[in-house]
């Protein structure tokens, strides 16, 4: 089952520290230019304009002397060395579990480690893979293909035809940002395809129609790219043509907020549905099937989603009512009758009031689905059927986030993963006919978790709501507020933040007498759409007086005070942190802010800003505008306040959020005369780990950064 996620990430799945991917993917459309003199949108007093020039000379300049001003507070602290090691030691270890994907009648891997820090795509058989040690074939190495290229390539990923086919195409990206090149590679042979499909970097989606036709979205040339740098027209491209003789399939429209793009749906039977989604607003679209007679829109609501295909029957995801089918809900109907126009949805799954669907997906006979009840993860077996949808649970250990790792619709296996904060992730491998989870694969421990406990409390936020959060602590934690303490938060985008196992987390931070902190503030999943639609737009401080909640409940406890407690958070989440450190700067010593949006007057107007309007509001917009003046954190700063020092850090590379937000409030910062410490990286992307060192070093950063604000000035040693 194919679930759409969100286009912005930058959530650090455990946080800064964390080891796992982020929640949401970014599908790669085009960077938009940016216009630091659009004097319509500008505001006539905004003096650091000139820092929107993303790559200009003079920007850079500017980047190249902050750094040069900040690095060596943090490098030079004998701590950064350590920390350096111990975070580069797990992110490259070769015990680490090898993801697999089933898609393409093998298992496929993408791996990264010491010898190989860009990665290898690599494959093995399924009876392989379930050895200590597989043989591993690889497919490509990026390092190598780097160098021979003179490019630093970052991989974003493959799409591939069915396994007898075994033509993919690769998505590579030239030092993290969110557009890709397209190369055709060809499994069998190992080898690129010659003369075959290549499209040229542009943030752009593809889907095979069959082994010689793709559809296409990308920038096209002129008028084909929404204000927010996505394309918006869809063109069929035959084997051996040109992208100026492909042929246009669906336009959308340029006044639309994120793009217009096309999937493809497959069961075993045979059955293949193929849609285009255009995203009038980032959280609605129009959706169309496909057909001979061309694209046709399907009576649904604009947030519902087709997401996977089974026996004839198209699932789908729902955030909106659709009649007898609730928010949140998982949804079927024959593609037979959705091919002749006709929609009678049945419920498969309606969520409680404390669950949500965190992920879904099909093997060749049964339907996966992972639930969240209360943030803590529930896995089950969906059977079709004449009489309609059975199911069965899974036995999976409790209190744990569990996700399906892969699935393929040629057989009925399946690989779940089960995390949390303190036990190292195992992968099961299920027969989702009739059997039972069995552990494969488990990772090593990373830290030492004997003396430490997991609890989950509630904070009552500004309006009465109950806010879950976890605290993960020390057994014996003096309950005086002398623990130092980290904590993170997302609260956006519907993404939801459950307990993960992470290494360095446990190793830099946890070892050493720390304490870490995940807020379940609304905004984000855990609870479903409503959760999240508690604060959109307008209705967003809720969002920041949960997060404030939190901390206040933190300290009533005694499990930390203002003076021990640090804060974090990236992208949307680095928004969170730069209104908390405005709002509340009495309440946290340290604020570390990743790859942020903190120009909220200006934020539609740099980078991908514009697609986010459904969230957070626009600033054309007069009562959307005067909020989101109150919450801005570039235009809330204030001379003479007595904020902590924070540490603010971005990447050039980042053409999703932009390193300006981060580059103006620092500047803001230097003015007023504020302490601050900045960082941008030259590579990585919206992430920030184009290669393991990059990751290492960033992690590293921060944590000394933490260090230094919370801990004695040397470092406690690790248990």
């Amino acid at each position: 089952m194919r679930m759409l996620a969100g286009l912005l990430t930058g959530t650090f799945l455990a946080g800064l520290l964390a080891a796992s991917p982020a929640l949401a993917q970014t599908r790669g459309m085009t960077t938009p230019t940016p216009n630091p003199t659009n004097a319509a949108a500008a505001p006539a007093d905004d003096p650091y304009l000139w820092l929107e020039d993303k790559d200009g000379a003079r920007s850079l300049a500017w980047v190249e002397q902050q750094n040069a001003r900040s690095l060596p507070r943090l490098q030079n602290d004998p701590r950064y060395g350590t920390f350096y090691q111990e975070a580069f030691a797990i992110a490259s270890a070769r015990d680490r579990i090898p993801a697999p994907d089933l898609s393409y009648g093998r298992v496929l891997n993408f791996w990264r480690d010491q010898d190989h820090p860009h990665g290898l795509w690599r494959w093995t058989t399924e009876a392989g893979y379930a050895a200590a040690a597989p043989h591993w074939t690889t497919l490509i190495d990026l390092d190598a293909l780097g160098r021979a290229e003179g490019k630093t390539w970052v991989w974003k990923g493959a799409t591939c035809l069915q396994p007898e086919e075994r033509l993919c195409l690769v998505a590579l990206s030239e030092g993290g940002e969110d557009a890709v090149s397209y190369r055709e590679f060809d499994l069998e042979t190992g080898q690129f395809v010659a003369n075959g499909f290549a499209l040229p970097r542009s943030k752009q989606d593809a889907t095979w129609i069959d082994k010689d036709t793709l559809l296409v979205s990308r920038d096209w040339g002129t008028g084909t790219l929404t204000q927010s740098g996505y394309p918006f027209v869809v063109k069929e491209l035959k084997r051996g043509q040109s992208l100026d003789q492909a042929r246009e399939v669906y336009r959308g429209a340029a006044t639309d907020q994120v793009s217009t793009s096309s999937y493809a749906l497959t069961d075993a039977k045979g059955h293949r549905a193929t849609f285009i989604r255009r995203g009038v607003t980032f959280f609605g679209s129009e959706t169309l099937l496909v057909t001979p007679h061309g694209p046709v829109k399907l009576d649904i609501p604009a947030r519902t989603d087709p997401t996977g295909l089974i026996d004839g029957q198209l699932i789908f995801s729902t955030s909106d009512p659709w009649g007898a089918v609730p928010a949140g809900a998982i949804a079927s109907a024959p593609l037979a009758e959705v091919e002749r126009g006709v929609l009678k949805p049945t419920v498969v799954f309606a969520p409680g009031p404390r669950q949500s669907v965190e992920g879904a997906a099909l093997t060749r006979n049964h339907g996966l689905l992972v639930v969240s009840d209360n943030v803590r993860g529930r896995a089950f077996v969906y059977t079709p059927g004449p009489s309609g949808w059975t199911h069965r649970q899974i036995d999976l250990p409790d209190n744990a986030t569990i996700g399906v790792a892969t699935t393929t619709d040629r057989s009925d296996h399946a690989y779940l993963s089960v995390t949390g904060f303190l036990t190292p992730t195992t992968l099961y491998a299920l027969d989702a006919a009739a059997g039972q989870p069995t552990a494969v694969k488990t990772l090593p421990p990373r830290f030492d978790a004997s003396g430490d406990i997991v609890d989950q409390y509630e904070a009552t936020s500004s309006d009465g709501t109950k806010i879950p959060y976890f605290v993960v602590h020390r057994r014996d934690v003096p309950l005086d507020g002398s623990t130092q303490t980290i904590m993170t938060a997302y609260g956006g985008f519907q993404v939801s933040m459950t307990p993960t196992y992470s290494g360095s987390t446990g190793k830099l931070w946890l070892e050493r007498g720390g304490s870490f902190v995940l807020a379940n503030i609304r905004g984000g999943g855990e609870f479903g759409p409503a959760w999240h639609d508690a604060g959109r737009k307008t209705k967003r401080q809720l969002i920041y007086d949960d997060f404030a909640a939190v901390a206040k409940d933190l300290e009533a406890r005694r499990l930390t005070s203002p003076a021990k407690l640090g804060i974090y958070g990236g992208s949307n989440g680095g928004l969170l942190m730069g209104v908390e450190f405005n709002q509340h700067p009495d309440l946290w010593r340290a604020v570390v802010i990743q790859v942020p949006l903190l120009d909220m007057i200006r934020y539609e107007h740099i980078a991908a800003g514009a697609s986010w309007v459904d969230e957070y509001g626009s600033a054309d917009v007069p009562a959307e505008r005067a909020f989101l003046q109150t919450i801005s954190p570039y235009q809330n700063l204030r001379r003479g306040v007595a904020y902590p020092e924070p540490f603010i850090w971005t990447t050039t590379k980042d053409d999703r959020v932009g390193p300006q937000h981060a580059r103006k409030f620092a500047a803001r910062m230097q003015e007023y005369g504020l302490p601050y410490l900045f960082y941008e990286d030259t590579a990585g992307g919206h992430s920030g780990d184009a290669d393991i060192a990059q990751g290492a070093r960033i992690q590293a950063l921060q944590m000394t950064y933490f260090a230094q604000k919370l801990m004695d000035p040397a470092t406690v040693p690790a248990r």
